[in-house]
């Protein structure tokens, strides 16, 4: 099992920057792929982002490319999304999430794992 813990969300205007977090407990020793979706009210959860367990392969979603990047550092166990150029559809609640599988997978929506989500409110 691996627990899942995002911090980091929080309300920024529209134009700035944010950076949330995912903190990975439980079995660690394994490496997941880890990703971010999100989800908007009324709105089914979508993918936005994955890095692969080594950290060398990324996938984004086509609406954050070039704004938000994800990064991992593997000796803290953890997981971070930064997203710049913040747009008011940005905001949402936004979901870790890890799993033993591929980026193109876990983009897809194949996850094992979900963290308790984060809010990001972006205003205009």
């Amino acid at each position: 099992q691996v627990q899942l813990v995002e911090s980091g969300g929080g309300l920024v205007q529209a134009g700035g920057s944010l950076r949330v977090s995912c903190a990975a407990s439980g079995r660690t020793d394994r490496s997941y792929t880890v990703g971010w979706f999100r989800q908007a009210p009324g709105k089914e959860r979508t993918f936005v982002a994955t890095i692969s367990r080594g950290g060398s392969i990324t996938m984004y979603a086509d609406s954050v490319k070039g704004r938000f990047t994800i990064s991992r550092d593997s000796a803290k166990n953890t997981v971070y999304l930064q997203m710049n150029s913040l747009k008011p559809e940005d905001t949402a609640v936004y979901y870790c999430a890890a799993g033993p599988t591929t980026t193109q997978s876990m983009a897809a929506g194949n996850v094992d794992y979900w963290g308790q989500g984060t809010q990001v409110t972006v205003s205009s």
